[in-house]
């Protein structure tokens, strides 16, 4: 048994079968990249290529993509089903009409059960939530919000464009409407502390989440926040991988024992990195990290108070 609740343990009580998700490129921007949201340029720390796989990004439509993403995985398993995950950029951005048509295209593979977005907390409408309300009824829907941080300071810092109060508020609504929703943090970034990662957990922990996806601070080329690194890499307080399963371990000691747990670290390919380049793979940490909590006899919520 894992020391914490994975998130595998809720795609198999959703779905009657194995799945797997495939990464979809909607080509859709971002209020903080196309200046609708008063900022131009992006997150500071954001290179959306660092995450996205290689057939997202040759120009293929949405039906093309699912084919891709298929074919990669069916050779291994052949009876499995598919979750069309809405990954890059601000996936309910853009005219409701031309985002249903992109969704509903992806879901038209009769291989493809379930339907996951992931988005911006200011970047969600009520006649959205509508459609995924409705939607839910005939298929699995599950919001992913990029909260990044609870610290209002730092959420200015690197250029977000949103306050924490939108990640409440989109939390709160996609709750009220029946939906399961997750929440991404970054754990490292500029001028926050181990207290300010506990604080990001607790205040979490008072929202109706259903999962929680952390990762790594990671600097990449072509971010604004990689220019800073070359220009000041002491500026900059950057983990080991033995540091960051001891902080991993105690956010989990505090997270609330009933959120699922997708993933604590990401993987940038390595002509994008910058640093900290631990050259481990994702399962590789995780291993780890299973081993040093079972070996501290620490398990997920051991900490958590109300």
């Amino acid at each position: 048994m894992k020391p914490y609740l994975d998130f595998s343990e809720y795609l198999r009580k959703t779905f009657p079968c194995k799945v797997q998700k495939i990464s979809i490129n909607a080509y859709l921007s971002c209020p903080n990249r196309d200046g609708e949201g008063g900022l131009k340029g992006g997150c500071t720390y954001c290179n959306n290529r660092s995450f996205s796989p290689g057939y997202t990004q040759q120009g293929l439509d949405i039906s093309g993509q699912v084919k891709e993403g298929i074919a990669f995985f069916s050779r291994k398993y052949p009876t499995m089903k598919y979750i069309a995950y809405f990954q890059s950029y601000t996936n309910t951005y853009g005219e409701v009409s031309h985002l249903i048509d992109l969704y509903e295209e992806a879901l038209s593979h009769p291989d493809v059960v379930g339907l996951f977005v992931g988005t911006r907390p200011d970047c969600v409408s009520e006649e959205l939530l509508s459609y995924f309300e409705a939607l839910s009824r005939r298929t699995s829907v599950f919001i992913e919000y990029g909260v990044e941080s609870t610290n209002d300071d730092t959420l200015r810092r690197v250029r977000r464009g949103h306050d924490f109060r939108a990640s409440v508020d989109a939390i709160k609504a996609t709750h009220t409407h029946g939906i399961p929703c997750g929440a991404h943090l970054i754990i490292g970034l500029p001028g926050e502390t181990e207290e300010d990662f506990l604080g990001h957990i607790r205040r979490l922990n008072a929202l109706p989440v259903t999962a929680l996806k952390l990762h790594q601070l990671q600097i990449l080329r072509g971010t604004a926040m990689g220019r800073d690194y070359l220009d000041s890499p002491e500026a900059f307080r950057l983990f080991s991988m033995e540091e960051y399963i001891r902080i991993s371990a105690l956010l989990l000691r505090h997270l609330r024992p009933d959120v699922y747990v997708d993933r604590f670290t990401s993987q940038s390919p390595e002509n994008l990195l910058l640093a900290p380049k631990w050259k481990v793979k994702n399962y590789v940490f995780t291993d780890r990290l299973i081993s040093y909590m079972q070996e501290k006899d620490y398990r997920q919520g051991d900490l958590f108070r109300p």
